[in-house]
């Protein structure tokens, strides 16, 4: 199967859970951020800021989808992220749970700053 060209082919390779839940961080990414553009980045989903530079990107896997951010972005909430499996950047997000939409619109939000304030590019 050829890889996706676009998010719409990327989430279409998926149903269930896992469809249901790159939905709602699809849509809370248009929410959070409706400046940035969506593209395919190393094959997965990625929202653009309009500069050029990755804000995040979203991944689906077997049991869980991977929200990832700069380092940067995922230290500046360990306490809060307590509950999930991190990595560098990424936050680990099993399907059939709760999508912690706040934390992740906070999580958005400092990324945009740290980019358009700090100059953070994407690693």
């Amino acid at each position: 199967m050829a890889r996706p060209q676009t998010v719409d082919e990327y989430i279409d390779g998926f149903t269930g859970p896992g469809r249901e839940l790159l939905e709602q961080l699809r849509a809370m990414a248009h929410e959070a951020v409706p400046e940035a553009s969506e593209a395919i980045k190393w094959g997965y989903p990625a929202w653009v800021h309009p500069s050029g530079t990755i804000l995040f990107m979203v991944s689906g896997h077997a049991r869980h989808a991977s929200v990832a951010f700069t380092p940067s972005t995922r230290e500046g909430f360990d306490a809060q992220l307590a509950g999930f499996a991190t990595g560098k950047g990424t936050v680990k997000l099993p399907y059939g749970q709760p999508v912690p939409g706040d934390l992740l619109r906070r999580m958005i939000a400092f990324r945009v700053r740290e980019h358009e304030d700090d100059g953070v590019l994407w690693m």
